[in-house]
């Protein structure tokens, strides 16, 4: 809920905050952030919220997803329970609260050339 840090310390950021000494160092007294949603994208989950992202959506949606009071996660696919291999699975469903099923435009990359 709380950590003790050294930034901020004789600050007007440390200005009506508990502030303590360790080891001889002063630390002040800050506050954890929680976020009352966590919205996060997967690519494919099962009936009980089990996700699996897809490339760089691995980075922080797992993270993202333990840390809010709800989590929405909006997927493309939803399979039935059994479907997802249990080792791939990158958020188990204890922390999804809510699952959608979007609809996503692919949109293909296409090279340009010019004639020299």
């Amino acid at each position: 809920p709380a950590f003790y840090t050294a930034t901020g310390v004789g600050t007007p950021v440390a200005k009506g905050k508990e502030e303590r000494t360790f080891a001889g160092r002063r630390y002040i007294l800050e506050n954890a952030i929680t976020g009352d949603f966590a919205l996060v994208k997967g690519w494919k989950a099962d009936w009980y919220g089990n996700l699996i992202y897809r490339h760089t959506a691995q980075n922080f949606n797992p993270l993202v997803a333990t840390a809010g009071r709800i989590t929405v996660a909006e997927v493309e696919e939803i399979v039935p329970p059994g479907e997802l291999e249990p080792a791939a699975v990158h958020t188990p469903g204890i922390y999804v609260d809510r699952l959608i099923q979007g609809t996503f435009e692919k949109r293909i990359e296409q090279a340009t050339t010019r004639s020299a």
